[in-house]
Order: structure tokens, then C-alpha cells, then sequence
């Protein structure tokens, strides 16, 4: 057994959070970390009092037929892991100034914003997501670079990624 560092630890932490999960489509996880220590943990799915995913709560995850990939997020009604992880903080009154995140997939354009205004300073991820439309990915680029310190890829072993990215689930 070999001592993880500690963006393996953390990532590893939030692959146990994503185990949670209860969306159709990408089952993410994502903590928010402040000097050293754990502040809130998400994961995507419905919201408090609602119907999961895998119960058609959500009719853009139960008809995924009818939605291209990565667009209409304003018709899910599924909240994103990084989401959950800042209205968590603000639930529990935790300032979120100067935190980490790690998630288990690159934050998309909306959380990526909120992310930014809740001045997270950084961004580590495990599986990449990338704008479905060519053309905005520029601003996507372009967005991301506005983390203080940064947004890197952890590269580690992730057991579970068939399950958990849907594009590598409809490879299989």
C-alpha cells in the first residue's frame, strides 16, 4: 500500500461521494476542501423532495432519447455535484473563499461560473468535459482560465468510470 498524496486522497474521497449519485446520465462527486480540510461534499441528482433519477423524476434523464448531449441543462431538474457542494456550504453557513474543489468530472460552463463567483480558487478533476457545441468551447477555454490557481486533471485509477461517464458507458 502506497500513502496517497493529497489531491489522490481528496479525488478519492470524492469517488466515494459520487457513489451516491442518482442521475441517469454522469454520476459525479465533488468536495469542497479549505485549508486542509473537508468543508462540503455533493453529488448530483433531483433536489430535496422530488423523485430520484432512476425513479423518472427527472424527464430529461428518463427521455435522454429526446436531449442532445451536454445541452438543455436548464430542463434537468438533476443538481450538479460541484451545485450541491457550494449550497451545502451556504446551507451550513461556510464561507467557500479560497476553497478547492474536487470533483469527479471537469465542472461544465454553469458550475463553472458559480464556482467562480463562490471564489473557489482551483479545480481538481478526474474525467474531462468538454462543451458539446465546437464553437463555445473557446469560451469554455476561456472561462476556466480564471481560476486563481488553476484547474488540473488527477490522473488515477478510477474503478467505477463505465458507470459513472455515460460516454464511456455507450462504448460498451
Amino acid at each position: 500500500m502506497v500513502r496517497p498524496d493529497w489531491v489522490e486522497y481528496y479525488m478519492n474521497i470524492a469517488i466515494a461521494v459520487r457513489a451516491r449519485a442518482n442521475c441517469i446520465g454522469n454520476r459525479v462527486g465533488a468536495i469542497l476542501v479549505q485549508n486542509g480540510h473537508i468543508i462540503s461534499t455533493g453529488y448530483n441528482g433531483t433536489p430535496h423532495g422530488t423523485k430520484n433519477c432512476t425513479d423518472g423524476g427527472c424527464h430529461r434523464c428518463t427521455h435522454r432519447k429526446d436531449y442532445e448531449s451536454g445541452k438543455d441543462y436548464d430542463l434537468c431538474i438533476c443538481v450538479h455535484a460541484e451545485q450541491n457542494t457550494l449550497l451545502s456550504a451556504a446551507r451550513f453557513g461556510i464561507s467557500t473563499d479560497g476553497a478547492v474543489l474536487y470533483s469527479t468530472m471537469q465542472p461544465c460552463f454553469g458550475c463553472t461560473k458559480e464556482l467562480l463567483q463562490a471564489q473557489v480558487r482551483s479545480v481538481y478533476y478526474l474525467h474531462p468535459w468538454v462543451y458539446p457545441d465546437p464553437l463555445r468551447q473557446n469560451a469554455y477555454e476561456d472561462l476556466i482560465t480564471k481560476f486563481p490557481d488553476g484547474i488540473s486533471k488527477v490522473e488515477i485509477l478510477d474503478p467505477n468510470s463505465a458507470w459513472a461517464v455515460s460516454s464511456l458507458r455507450s462504448k460498451k
